[in-house]
């Protein structure tokens, strides 16, 4: 298949994972985080640790937008689902995330009005069609899907929409980069950077990391190939004890990204603290809608109940998303935690670390 199989030759995977051995040899241990969870996927399904020396060690990040959504935005989700003349629309990939106490599958099977869209706009166009209710969107995901959500209320704004709301809870990855960065439990030595975020904000958010905390980082695509050229690319710089940002994926990704998609993030958007799923709340990581804009935001248009959040009780959620822990060191991995019956959203996500190891490694 043209522009599919040219990625996944098997001679120049070969050539290029005995190009990584030279390179590695003498070099000691190497902890490589990539931070995308479409890599951790590819890495699983196509074998990619089988085709490494032992001196590399490949960590999955919290690379998974729905893997690093907290139990309290599901809790708060799930209490605005309650509401009177409400409709709550969301990505199918949130449905059967736990919050505390139940999940939006469950709540929608006990009559919940909680459905399913495809896009941000099917949500908008809901919303034009049903008047008489008000219509919530679940605004999850980094960098790659936060503009379309932007862009879904700037057309809400302009068509005067007074019953389309947004519930954000957007994530921003270089900051989370920067925290792993500097945590001497996980010890990076190389950032596998994530190719649609990039293809969004460019190469720049990742120079400091590169400079400041001396790890080299590269952009790689998804496709094995991708995978393993930029794996050689980092330890080439570890080898001759470079700290840059380089771009293997120079097909997609542009070194100043996506103009007009950066435009729109920052016009609808303002940069405010997060909390991630087991890793905590993080400096300016996360986005809120911004003053022009928070008509649309549901948390300030919908008196909520007080939500109590309960804690994880024996999943280790965010020492995996944290590259602490491997998903086959969970005590319920594969037993009390599968995709039929997840105990944590990174069993949920087909971008998920553990629904990756789950269907690949086990």
């Amino acid at each position: 298949m043209k522009y599919l199989d040219e990625f996944r030759d098997n001679k120049i995977a070969n050539n290029i994972s005995k190009a990584i051995f030279d390179k590695a040899r003498g070099l000691g241990p190497m902890n490589l985080m990539e931070v995308c969870g479409t890599h951790t996927m590819s890495i699983c399904k196509f074998g990619i640790r089988q085709m490494l020396p032992e001196n590399i060690n490949l960590i999955s990040g919290p690379g998974c937008p729905v893997c690093v959504t907290p139990k309290s935005y599901i809790d708060k989700a799930i209490a605005i689902s309650a509401l009177q003349d409400v409709i709550l629309t969301t990505f199918g990939d949130m449905m059967r995330v736990p919050g505390s106490y139940s999940s939006l599958e469950k709540e929608k099977a006990g009559g919940r009005s909680i459905k399913i869209v495809y896009s941000v706009l099917d949500a908008v166009q809901m919303a034009e069609k049903n008047t008489d209710k008000k219509i919530v969107f679940l605004g999850v995901g980094f960098e790659t899907t936060s503009p379309t959500v932007a862009a879904s209320l700037a057309y809400a704004k302009k068509k005067n929409l007074k019953n389309f709301f947004v519930y954000s809870g957007h994530k921003l990855i270089p900051p989370a980069m920067e925290i792993l960065a500097k945590d001497p439990d996980v010890a990076i030595n190389g950032f596998l950077c994530p190719a649609h975020v990039s293809a969004i904000i460019g190469t720049g958010p990742y120079k400091e990391i590169a400079g400041k905390y001396h790890i080299p980082c590269v952009i790689a695509g998804f496709e094995p190939l991708d995978v393993l050229q930029g794996i050689l690319m980092l330890i080439e710089q570890i080898g001759s004890k470079a700290s840059v940002v380089e771009n293997q994926y120079k097909r997609v990704v542009k070194s100043s990204g996506n103009k007009k998609a950066a435009s729109l993030l920052d016009k609808v958007f303002s940069v405010e603290d997060s909390e991630w799923r087991g890793i905590g709340r993080l400096a300016k990581s996360g986005l809120r809608l911004s003053r022009d804009y928070s008509r649309f935001d549901a948390i300030k248009a919908f008196s909520l109940p007080e939500v109590k959040t309960r804690p994880d009780k024996g999943c280790i959620c965010g020492n995996v998303l944290k590259g602490i822990k491997t998903p086959i060191e969970c005590k319920l991995f594969s037993k009390k935690c599968t995709p039929q019956d997840p105990q944590g959203a990174c069993m949920v996500s087909s971008e998920g670390t553990c629904a990756a190891y789950y269907r690949y490694r086990r």
